[in-house]
């Protein structure tokens, strides 16, 4: 049958993931593959009043388990409990990963964020000894002790899905695909647009998906490419072509309200896949990257990477207040 909505127009070449922690979105607006969220998105979602018990029997439970989980505060791990049992509740239905971001309080520290990720890992199997680990994705950010993370994790046997978020530009993809991430989530807006009402990005990442999605191509390189951060129906469907992508609820309804037929433009994918790649990228050393990462765009990407850090761990702050 022919698509007759624009999401089902974006299906027939991209995987769609839903960008949320609502179990009611998630379940009526798709089937969907994946499910993606953040702290801001657990804040969100956690902040509504039917929420309230999850908040209270996380905050129980992080007591009662802090013995197993030394030298973590109770409030942090009453998070990552409030996260996972909303992942698990959508689990239900989707077929994909569940995706929980670690806490970006600790985006510079790839021991703590190793340790995160099996503590979150060792919560699912908590909370529901029969889900199967393999479904779970951790999102880790893109910072070098971030992908350094990544490295560790996916080398584990078996092999810690992860994906590298705030992901800016080719020396943070180069490395996560050198790494081994399941996914790179490069965002096409800097997180700001989110939070500060009328805020445009004069420098949104289209290509950069792009050109991640042909490298990675030609270098036989497994990662797949993930965007976020998206603010528009037109955004969205510029990417069509390209992995996955995922996307919030409001524009998820905009684009089941859009028609098929009302989209004649081509997808930067389907323009230019098969254009100029550049050679593989391997830095020898930690300063070489940095360097090489300070340099690039005349420094938005670090600059776009410590905005999403902060926002992040604002995020994680507001959490953990409601947690007591």
């Amino acid at each position: 049958m022919a698509p007759q909505t624009l999401l089902q127009l974006l299906q027939t070449s991209t995987v769609v993931d839903c960008d949320t922690m609502d179990f009611e979105v998630a379940k009526s607006l798709g089937p969907f593959v994946d499910c993606t969220s953040n702290q801001a998105i657990a804040f969100f979602e956690l902040s509504k009043p039917h929420n309230v018990n999850i908040v209270k029997e996380s905050i129980e439970l992080a007591k009662k388990l802090t013995p197993k989980y030394p030298g973590v505060p109770v409030q942090e791990l009453a998070v990552e409990i409030a996260m996972v049992k909303l992942q698990l509740a959508i689990s239900t239905v989707i077929t994909g990963f569940v995706h929980v971001q670690t806490n970006p309080y600790h985006s510079y520290d790839t021991s703590k964020m190793v340790s995160d990720s099996k503590r979150i890992i060792s919560l699912f199997t908590h909370l529901s000894p029969e889900f199967p680990t393999a479904r779970i994705c951790l999102k880790i950010p893109s910072s070098w002790e971030g992908l350094q993370a990544c490295r560790i994790l996916q080398s584990e046997s078996p092999p810690i899905t992860t994906l590298a978020t705030t992901l800016f530009n080719m020396e943070q993809a180069a490395v996560a695909g050198e790494v081994g991430c399941h996914y790179i989530a490069p965002y096409v807006n800097e997180l700001k647009v989110h939070f500060e009402p009328g805020f445009i990005d004069p420098n949104k990442a289209h290509s950069l998906c792009l050109d991640t999605y042909r490298y990675y191509k030609k270098h036989g390189i497994k990662t797949q490419v993930l965007p976020a951060s998206l603010t528009s129906v037109d955004e969205i469907m510029k990417l069509k072509g390209v992995d996955h992508i995922t996307i919030s609820e409001g524009l998820l309804r905009q684009l089941i309200e859009g028609t098929a037929d009302q989209w004649q433009e081509k997808s930067l994918f389907e323009e230019d896949v098969n254009g100029k790649v550049g050679e593989l990228m391997k830095w020898d050393d930690e300063k070489g990257w940095r360097m090489a990462f300070t340099r690039s765009g005349n420094g938005e990407g670090e600059r776009k990477l410590s905005q999403a850090i902060n926002i992040f761990c604002d995020m994680q702050t507001n959490l953990e207040k409601m947690m007591v």
